[in-house]
């Protein structure tokens, strides 16, 4: 009985946590990024320093897309018509360059922190 009581208040404390980790992970600054025609769209992405942000990867190419940066340590993978989400860190003042993996020659762009 003590064991059943010690998990019912586990499940409710975790019942009462998440509802605030999705209603932080809701009012993070989010920036949208879509790949089409073989280009990144805007090719820049003006972001604010030191706050944590969310970037909405759609890929509107008619194959696959990465989205790939080494100065950020980031690579993302979207099959067609797929939205997947990255979140970053706060990140210092400075410009980051990103490119697709599958159109490396013209999808090319860039975060600017400021």
């Amino acid at each position: 009985m003590r064991i059943f009581r010690l998990l019912a208040s586990c499940f409710f404390i975790c019942l009462s946590i998440l509802p605030n980790d999705a209603v932080q992970a809701l009012e993070l600054p989010t920036f949208k990024l879509v790949a089409r025609d073989g280009k990144w769209f805007p090719e820049v992405l003006e972001v604010p320093a030191n706050t944590r942000f969310r970037l909405e990867i759609t890929n509107q190419n008619a194959g696959p897309e990465e989205f790939e940066s080494k100065e950020l340590h980031k690579e993302l993978v979207l099959a067609p018509g797929v939205t997947r989400v990255l979140v970053f860190a706060p990140m210092k003042p400075g410009t980051y360059p990103f490119f697709g993996e599958f159109h490396p020659q013209t999808a090319r762009a860039r975060i600017v922190v400021k």
